[in-house]
């Protein structure tokens, strides 16, 4: 069986971060493994409180994983502290990992910074530049490119700045406004876009997660990227029309909606 690790932070309501990665490359046919980064106290309506692990502490799951169960893909996520993101990178550097997925989370939804100043450069020099596929949202691919995103041409610009300053291929994802939930893929001086379905689900806590770990899913399996991210983009439109409606405010998808859909139609 394939193997992927998440590095990420928990969410104590399962819909976003470590726990939405495992229920993904699970329900995409890879056994999930974790090296976790911080604890969150969240539910769907607001994260009160945050307790990051030391980055000796992530360094030791990350030797545990590594050095028994070797991973075929790696996704990280929200990595909010330089110290923890330059231990990320020696460790993955060390073991020569491959097929990395970096998720830059940077901004909220809402349009928060997430990231100091400090740890936004430190996620710069060194992961980024070891990534395979970064996966920004507009806010985020504005940030790394700095340049300010408004039409699907500046998408277009945008992922070519990334992808020729870190040398590795950029999903910039649509959804915030500028077309209707496609998203744009840019590597190799080339560009493809993926036509997305806007489906009117008021529930996307953790759809960034989600993807992302869905494409290193493909890549563990030997996918090719586009391939890859084609049967992510699937994938999680069929999570949002599935309509699980959990809370009191922005819930999660279904991740494991497929497990049920032969079910639905008898």
């Amino acid at each position: 069986m394939k193997t992927a690790l998440t590095i990420a932070g928990s969410d104590s309501c399962g819909g976003a971060g470590i726990q939405a990665d495992i229920k993904t490359m699970t329900a995409n046919g890879v056994y999930a493994m974790s090296a976790v980064t911080a604890l969150t106290a969240q539910n769907t309506t607001d994260v009160t409180d945050i307790m990051e692990v030391t980055p000796i502490f992530l360094g030791k799951q990350l030797d545990s994983i590594f050095t028994d169960i070797f991973p075929d893909a790696v996704k990280i996520g929200m990595v909010s502290s330089t110290g923890l993101i330059e231990i990320i990178s020696k460790k993955l550097k060390f073991y020569n990992a491959k097929n990395i997925v970096v998720d830059p989370v940077m901004v909220s939804t809402s349009g928060s910074k997430l990231l100091q100043d400090d740890a936004v450069e430190t996620l710069k020099n060194c992961i980024l530049h070891q990534a395979f596929l970064i996966t920004p949202n507009i806010p985020e691919a504005s940030i790394l490119s700095e340049i300010s995103i408004m039409t699907e041409g500046d998408m277009i610009k945008a992922a070519g700045i990334i992808s020729n300053e870190y040398g590795c291929a950029v999903l910039c994802k649509g959804g915030h406004s500028v077309n209707d939930a496609n998203d744009l893929l840019y590597w190799n001086h080339k560009y493809r876009w993926f036509i997305g379905e806007r489906i009117d689900n008021r529930n996307t806590h953790g759809t960034g997660c989600t993807l992302s770990s869905a494409i290193a899913s493909g890549l563990a399996k030997g996918m090719d990227l586009e391939t890859s991210i084609q049967l992510a983009k699937e994938y999680i439109s069929g999570a949002l029309r599935a309509m699980l409606d959990l809370g009191k405010g922005s819930g999660s998808l279904n991740h494991v909606w497929n497990f049920y859909k032969e079910e639905k139609q008898q």
